[in-house]
């Protein structure tokens, strides 16, 4: 069985190899024209010198000479010709073959880049096709099922043990814990607190304490002195109205 992707690596190959072999005949031809040129100046020039030559031996009295000057003249004049005129099918093909060199170019890039495209295009769906292959072996294969199976045991599991801890801890009386730590800290207290009186220590802030507490047990009763004072005025200040 043929394949299109060697084949069409083989065709980049052989659109590629065909360049130097295309410019080994581009130069033939260049070649062939660049020597036709030579021959016309050769040409132009013999002619040239064969007239100066005719008019010399005219000038001389010498007409035998001037006629085979005139010969050779009138051939050379033939040759010009007819280089000229192969020289125009020369320079003419030349150029031929340059506009088909760059078309050729052209066509050719245009081949290999769609080639090259159709290769990439074939990779892609390559791949594609391992990735699909998997997706199918991974479908067939009860994979997913067993997925999702695992997957909902554990959420299911997860799902008793945090009942099972809400319930465990609503069963446990914290309210009453609490209390009993409270009661707790507070007998330690007192124990270190009759340890200190017995040792004739006391804290800085209990001595504040009883501090305050003193000059705010003055205060009430200097208010209530106070209170007093202004009470008994008042009814005097009654009394002394009624008489």
């Amino acid at each position: 069985m043929e394949d299109p992707k060697l084949i069409l690596e083989q065709n980049i190959r052989d659109l590629n190899d065909q360049i130097p072999q295309m410019n080994e005949n581009i130069a033939t031809v260049k070649a062939n024209m660049m020597m036709l040129q030579k021959e016309v100046k050769k040409y132009e020039k013999r002619i040239e010198d064969l007239t100066a030559k005719i008019k010399s031996a005219i000038q001389a009295d010498r007409d035998d000479i001037a006629e085979g000057y005139a010969m050779q003249l009138e051939k050379a004049k033939e040759n010009l010709a007819s280089s000229r005129e192969q020289m125009k099918f020369a320079e003419q093909a030349y150029e031929k073959a340059l506009k088909v060199k760059k078309a050729f170019i052209r066509e050719k890039d245009r081949k290999i880049e769609e080639a090259k495209e159709a290769l990439r295009a074939s990779e892609r769906a390559e791949w594609q096709g391992k990735v699909a292959n998997a997706l199918e072996q991974f479908e067939t294969g009860g994979i997913d099922q067993t997925h999702d199976e695992m997957v909902n045991r554990l959420n299911e599991q997860t799902a008793k043990n945090e009942a099972r801890m809400e319930l465990a801890l609503d069963s446990i009386d914290t309210e009453t814990m609490e209390i009993e730590a409270n009661a707790e800290k507070l007998r330690a207290h007192e124990l270190v607190k009759q340890f200190k009186a017995e040792m004739g220590k006391t804290d800085a802030s209990e001595e504040q304490k009883s501090v305050g507490a003193g000059e705010e047990q003055k205060e009430i009763e200097i208010e209530e002195e106070t209170t007093g004072t202004e009470q008994g005025k008042t009814i005097g200040n009654k009394e002394r109205s009624k008489s």
